[in-house]
């Protein structure tokens, strides 16, 4: 390393390389001036093969893309490394899913990175941010670009650190890199099992720029460890494991999956004999003992009311029957959260709280009650009949055919295979999935926003899963989340390309506030229709298919389910957007008539259904 280099420049190289020797393969960069040390250090390392980077002009996006390269990392990691990545040289050993950084300038560039932030911070996602500041002498002066960064992420991030901008002391190197591992070892939760966001706020001085020509590969950086050191983050620490005397083996449980839930779920309501009511993205979906609509089923009072237990893994957010099970007071909770992590428990009612499934739990039920499983499944197989029968094929377009979004819903979910990866939105999409999601067989990957459950940056974090992944991506998406994240479709032609089908169920604005209580004053008076037009259901009337092609998309617009069977059996490359323009008005009615539907058909089919010996 020559001793004449800026020491920004300097600094942000041995970053760049610490980075990658534990373990992070993909950086986002939101270009900018302050940051520029580190756009040198990333352009050298990507064209050296020790990262892979994305640039994006807007920060938003490049959050949300981050943290979809996150999630879609996870699900190659499932599957084994990749040949590059199992025959590339790294130090630390990395446990589950890779942390993926992302890069921005100061000032409102790093505000732009707070709902990403808060998505990975309640799902649990490791982002790595990387934010340039001005260095001390220059906040609060008044100087352009310049805004208090540290903290300002909260309790949202797992580990936050200010970092002076570089002299070129002796040891300033050794320290910076230090920091980083203690950052990557929170952002991956090797201590208490808890990953999610770090923040390292970088000062940087001029100059910003090399003081010599570009390096064709990073140059070295004085070795800041002795040789020969193996450097690793920090060690997880050990847990306890779930006390198998904290459940009391209640005969008639139903195990809920929430979000990030993960196939132990199903794994434990097989093993015990119990009921599995199971989000689309909970990846428990599936098996004997899943119980279909179960949003309405639940509404069947006989069945209800036989609860004694609950075990929640996972975060469950898309039901309110579902919450006012777990509230009910005489229907004991145990919640399954990583030690170290916040558990869900909404309705405060969690009796008890473990921090893993012990492994006697997937010991077949002694207790087990074989009638209440019976009857749960008798009901969910009399739901599924009602939603096959409303959701079948159809001659009629689908811009008149009610049941619509469910039936388009169910024709995503069926084109897609055990291999590949669904991204779907918040609001209906997720709930109209959630409703159709195994009549035509196991399900793929889900994943969606349920951290919030906001329809923010989606597009962006599905092209990450796609980047990421390496498996057939798709979303499905309304019409609002697609426009809100309309910027995601923007990539540079140098930056890396992935095939991503993203299906846009188009109603015209906001019909999930319909089927809620707006949706009742909506319908109680013109002015309380034209009001609820307004401020909830917000028309747009946006052209997709031009808008489309201003950011190079491809686009089909397709009228009926032939169609659209046709579009998902065939995605273009590239991004493929397939709009289905469906009908808003009327889901309020269609949605209580159906949940009425099943509600009687589940009751008169759980009716003959006798208690069977427990078993």
């Amino acid at each position: 390393m020559s001793g004449t280099e800026a020491p920004a420049v300097t600094a942000a190289r041995a970053l760049v390389l610490e980075l990658g020797l534990q373990g992070v393969r993909d950086v986002v960069l939101a270009p900018g001036s302050r940051s520029a040390p580190l756009a040198y250090a990333l352009a050298e390392a990507a064209d050296a093969g020790t990262v892979r980077l994305h640039v994006r002009i807007d920060e938003r996006a490049a959050g949300f893309l981050a943290l979809g390269l996150a999630r879609g990392g996870a699900l190659r990691e499932d599957r084994g490394p990749s040949a590059d990545e199992a025959s590339s040289p790294a130090g630390a050993p990395v446990v589950g899913p890779r942390p993926v950084a992302v890069v921005t300038t100061s000032g409102t560039a790093v505000a732009n990175l707070h709902p990403a932030v808060l998505e990975a911070h309640h799902t649990g996602v490791p982002l790595v941010l990387l934010t340039a500041d001005r260095p001390h002498e220059l906040r609060g002066t008044g100087a352009s670009q310049t805004t208090d960064q540290v903290g300002l992420f909260g309790t949202a991030v797992r580990y936050a650190a200010d970092v002076p901008a570089p002299d070129g002391r002796d040891g300033e190197v050794r320290d910076l890199l230090a920091t980083t591992g203690r950052a990557l070892a929170a952002a991956l939760g090797l201590r208490d099992r808890n990953p999610g966001p770090v923040h390292l706020n970088l000062a940087y001085r001029d100059p910003l720029h090399p003081l010599h020509p570009l390096h064709p590969t990073i140059p070295a950086v004085a070795a800041p460890w002795p040789a020969g050191t193996r450097r690793t983050v920090a060690p997880p620490a050990p847990g306890p494991g779930a006390d198998p005397a904290l459940y009391g083996d209640p005969a008639r449980t139903l195990v809920v999956a929430g979000d990030g839930a993960g196939p132990a779920a199903r794994a434990l309501a097989e093993a015990q004999g119990w009921p599995l009511l199971a989000e689309p993205s909970s990846g428990a979906c599936g098996g004997p003992n899943a119980v279909r609509a179960y949003r309405s089923v639940l509404g069947v009072d006989e069945l209800s009311r036989e609860v004694e237990h609950v075990v929640v893994l996972g975060r469950p957010t898309l039901s309110r029957p579902v919450q006012r099970l777990l509230g009910r007071p005489d229907v004991a909770v145990t919640v399954v959260a990583p030690g170290g992590a916040p558990w869900t428990d909404a309705p405060r009612n969690a009796e008890r709280v473990v921090d893993a499934l012990h492994a006697r739990w997937f010991e077949p039920g002694a207790s087990a009650d074989r009638g209440f499983l019976d009857r749960w499944l008798a009901a969910s197989r009399a739901a599924a009949v009602v939603v096959d029968e409303e959701t079948s094929t159809r001659d009629i377009p689908l811009g008149a055919a009610p049941f619509a979004a469910l039936a388009v819903a169910r024709a995503v979910a069926a084109a897609t295979g055990p291999d590949d990866v669904l991204v779907v939105g918040s609001s209906n999409p997720v709930r109209d999935l959630d409703l159709v999601l195994g009549l035509d067989g196991e399900p793929g990957t889900v994943l969606a926003h349920r951290g919030l459950a906001g329809i923010d940056g989606t597009v962006s974090a599905a092209y990450g899963v796609a980047l990421a992944g390496g498996r057939r991506t798709r979303a499905l998406l309304g019409d609002l989340t697609f426009l809100h994240d309309v910027g995601g479709l923007l990539h540079g032609p140098l930056e890396p390309a992935a095939d991503l089908q993203v299906v846009v169920v188009n109603d015209d604005g906001g019909s999930i506030f319909a089927t809620l209580e707006h949706g009742e004053l909506a319908a109680a008076s013109d002015a309380g229709g034209r009001t609820f037009e307004r401020v909830f259901g917000t028309p747009h009337g946006v052209d997709l298919g031009p808008l489309c092609a201003g950011y190079g998309a491809g686009y089909r617009l397709v009228t009926d389910l032939a169609g659209l069977r046709a579009a998902l059996a065939a995605p273009g490359p590239g991004v493929d957007v397939v709009e289905v323009r469906v009908p808003r008005a009327g889901r309020l009615a269609e949605s209580r008539a159906l949940h009425q539907e099943i509600v009687a058909a589940a009751r008169a089919a759980v009716a003959p259904v006798q208690d069977a010996p427990s078993r």
